[in-house]
């Protein structure tokens, strides 16, 4: 269903690390309200959703939140 290559859109070039800004994306996606864990809700939760067309929106919510 998808497909993975594992480069970059555009090319990076990166010249001076940033310690604070990289904890700060890093909190953004996988911290107690990133992106990461709202979408791992939304997937947990449609398996307790008894209506079957909830269940495909909570599915589709969830794995488009993770991409």
């Amino acid at each position: 269903m998808w497909d993975y290559e594992k480069r970059t859109q555009y090319p990076i070039k990166i010249r001076h690390c940033n310690p604070r800004l990289a904890q700060m994306i890093i909190t953004q996606y996988g911290g107690p309200d990133g992106e990461l864990s709202a979408s791992l809700r939304y997937l947990s939760q449609r398996f307790s959703m008894p209506y079957a067309e909830l269940k495909g929106l909570l599915t589709d919510i969830g794995t488009e939140g993770s991409q």
